[in-house]
């Protein structure tokens, strides 16, 4: 399959246009400005935000004009990551897509599609002059990738429509009502870096080529983690030699990722540099075959480095065992039988990376029940505030809840199985969505989401299925066809 034939050919057409503009969390002026040319361009309503917050709005098509108005959302930036060895800047290139089978993907980074299919499908509902359709807002959010911002800046009264359809779901044939919530908390070691004590061999230790993912949706797929392998192995060297200090410790780049890649800097005692390679390749081996599942192509490297001084060997230690002790993954499970097994709770250690005075320490935690939530954050700083660091949670953003007496939802439903001859999944999601922060401001918005299936989303082996694509055009445009009447 070639990129020219893809379909709907007006969608992609659209997504190609948009993987040319970059557009980073929190930088994505040249997405909003491009956005305001756009809907200008085609003579329709456009207005921006105070926030960044762009809204199209569309006349219904002829007959179409008594039909309650449907809100089409998904958010304008993209999580910007690439693979270690690839020279891009995502402030200035455009995102290089090749077809690969049934799916389309990137050069050595982030695709985009998350959400920038959305916003792809949104723009071509906009453009089409041969569907049927009441009225409709398409709202572009900014910055929801770290920290949901663009919702959270929302006024109310800035969309007016009934009905609101999230196109930032992953999983064709899945429609999504009901989301996590989520908070960050951030830990802080502060310290005096000292000379390593003397007769030191400094070994720098690396892990890379780990799946990583989506930290709310691929939780519960027992993937690794980068920060948790590396500090495991400086847990047991610590714990078996003397005199083993740390100096750098770097992993992870975004909170709402499973780090996949990072390094250490130690110095152990000269006379024990070869015990402590020979136990770097039997915890290789060891990793390797705990996650032969999900992770094949982890690559481990230790090699001799430059002396450098050290993190003082208190803080180190206090540090390290922190890491250990610290939950990470899975904490809960729903026991709401419509949420069917839902991951409820979760902690995901995101990033560290060291300084001459300072370890950070990232870490995002989810949950669908705000008190579990409230106990999970202070459950990740109350370890981190033993080991002496400074902690703090953030406000986060809270969870959707399902609503009940969705009529959205059975038009939704009842349109994908008169156009696919099956039942879709109604479901909720452990990530976070847009929909929680819009049910604060608009509470009667009646509200679901689904789009095409996403693969390693927030990874360089980002992933789009591209029949999906025209499935779910297809249902859409039957769902607006069957808004009724106000």
């Amino acid at each position: 399959m070639n990129k020219s034939d893809l379909k709907p050919a007006v969608v992609f057409a659209e997504f190609a246009k948009i993987n040319e503009i970059p557009r980073p969390s929190k930088r994505e002026e040249k997405m909003i400005e491009y956005l305001k040319n756009w809907g200008e361009s085609h003579a329709l309503e456009t207005k921006v935000d105070e926030t960044g917050n762009v809204l199209i709005r569309k006349p219904a098509t002829k007959g179409m004009e008594n039909r309650k108005t449907v809100i089409l959302q998904s958010h304008m930036d993209m999580v910007c990551d690439k693979l270690v060895d690839v020279e891009f800047d995502f402030d200035k290139d455009a995102i290089k897509t090749y077809v690969d089978g049934e799916w389309l993907t990137a050069d050595g980074t982030t695709l985009g599609a998350d959400d920038g299919i959305g916003c792809a499908i949104e723009l071509a509902i906009l453009a089409s002059d041969d569907i049927e359709h009441g009225p409709v807002e398409c709202v572009f959010t900014r910055d929801e990738e770290t920290g949901l911002t663009g919702a959270e800046g929302m006024k109310a009264g800035f969309m007016t429509g009934d009905y609101l359809i999230n196109l930032d779901s992953e999983d064709e044939g899945e429609i999504f009502v009901s989301c996590a919530g989520g908070r960050n908390t951030q830990a802080k070691f502060t310290f005096t870096r000292q000379q390593a004590p003397t007769g030191s061999f400094f070994l720098k230790g690396s892990l890379k080529g780990l799946v990583g993912g989506h930290s709310g949706d691929d939780i519960n797929k027992k993937r690794a983690n980068a920060i948790k392998l590396l500090a495991r192995f400086i847990f047991q060297t610590m714990k078996r030699y003397e005199g083993v200090t740390l100096a750098q410790f770097h992993s992870g780049k975004l909170h709402n990722a499973i780090p996949r890649d990072g390094y250490f800097v130690m110095a152990v005692p000269n006379d024990l540099k070869e015990n402590v390679r020979a136990d770097w390749n039997v915890f290789a081996s060891e990793v390797e075959d705990e996650f032969h599942v999900t992770d094949t192509q982890m690559v481990f490297s230790m090699e001799s480095t430059d002396a450098e001084p050290v993190i003082d060997p208190a803080v180190a230690r206090n540090f390290i065992w922190a890491l250990q002790a610290v939950d990470n993954g899975i904490y809960a499970i729903c026991q709401d039988p419509e949420l069917n097994g839902m991951v409820e709770t979760s902690s995901n250690i995101a990033s560290v990376h060291s300084s001459d005075t300072t370890i950070d320490i990232l870490s995002s935690q989810r949950s669908n029940v705000m008190s579990n939530l409230d106990n999970m954050c202070a459950t990740i700083q109350a370890v981190f505030e033993l080991a002496g660091a400074e902690a703090i949670s953030s406000d986060g953003y809270p969870a959707w809840k399902m609503k009940a007496d969705s009529k959205l939802q059975k038009i939704v439903k009842d349109s994908y199985v008169k156009l696919f001859g099956k039942e879709p999944v109604v479901r909720g999601i452990h990530a976070g969505l847009e929909c929680g922060l819009f049910s604060e401001r608009y509470p009667n918005l009646d509200m679901v989401s689904f789009g095409p299936t996403l693969r390693f989303v927030h990874t360089p082996d980002e992933r789009l299925h591209i029949p999906t694509v025209q499935m779910v055009w297809d249902h859409l445009l039957d769902v607006l066809k069957n808004i009724p009447q106000k």
